[in-house]
C-alpha cells in the first residue's frame, strides 16, 4: 500500500474506529488505548508510545482536538493544529489508529473503545486516570509509563520563546 494511503487509513472517525475495534476483537487482538495532545512530537512521546504499544497488539491514540488543547494548555496552544498532529501520530509505526476527541477528557471515547489496557504517562496517579475505574470494572488493566526526563512540549515551547527573545 502506498505510504500516504497507509498513514491516512489509520486516521479514523468514531464510527470507523468502532467498526475496526470489532474486527480487532474478533481476531483476538489485545487493544491498548492512550490519549493526549501530542502538540510537538519529541523523544518522550516516541518512547511513551513505543512502550504503550508493547502492552498489547493494537495501539489506539485519542488525540485532543484543537479546542480541547486550548482549554487544557491555554490560548497559545496548540502549536500544531489537529490535522498536523493527527497525521504525524498516524505516521508512527507503533500507532494503529488515531481518533480526535473534542471533550475535555477522553472518557466517552474510552467507553466506546473499551480497551484491554489503558495507559497514561507516569505523571498521572493511577487512581486519577480518566476512564480508569471503567476499564477496571470489566477486568481491563490501567497502567502508567515513566516519562523520559527533560522532554515535554512545554519545555520545548519555553526554549523556543527564550531563544526568540535573545
Amino acid at each position: 500500500m502506498e505510504q500516504l494511503a497507509r498513514i491516512k487509513s489509520k486516521i479514523m472517525d468514531w464510527p470507523s474506529l468502532e467498526r475496526q475495534i470489532h474486527l480487532w476483537r474478533a481476531a483476538g487482538q489485545k487493544i491498548v488505548f492512550t490519549n493526549g495532545c501530542f502538540d510537538i512530537l519529541h523523544l518522550g512521546h516516541a518512547d511513551y508510545l513505543a512502550k504503550s504499544a508493547e502492552l498489547g497488539d493494537v495501539l489506539v491514540v485519542g488525540l485532543n482536538a484543537d479546542d480541547s488543547v486550548s482549554k487544557l494548555k491555554g490560548p497559545s496552544r496548540p502549536i500544531c493544529d489537529e490535522q498536523s498532529r493527527t497525521f504525524l501520530m498516524a505516521a508512527l509505526t507503533m500507532v494503529d489508529a488515531v481518533v480526535i476527541f473534542h471533550e475535555e477528557t477522553p472518557e466517552k471515547l474510552i467507553k466506546m473503545v473499551k480497551p484491554d489496557v489503558l495507559v497514561k504517562g507516569g505523571d498521572y496517579p493511577i487512581d486519577q486516570i480518566v476512564g480508569g475505574a471503567f476499564v477496571k470494572s470489566y477486568g481491563g488493566t490501567v497502567t502508567t509509563i515513566p516519562l523520559v526526563e527533560g522532554y515535554s512540549t512545554s519545555a520545548i515551547e519555553a526554549k523556543i520563546k527564550k531563544d526568540a527573545s535573545n
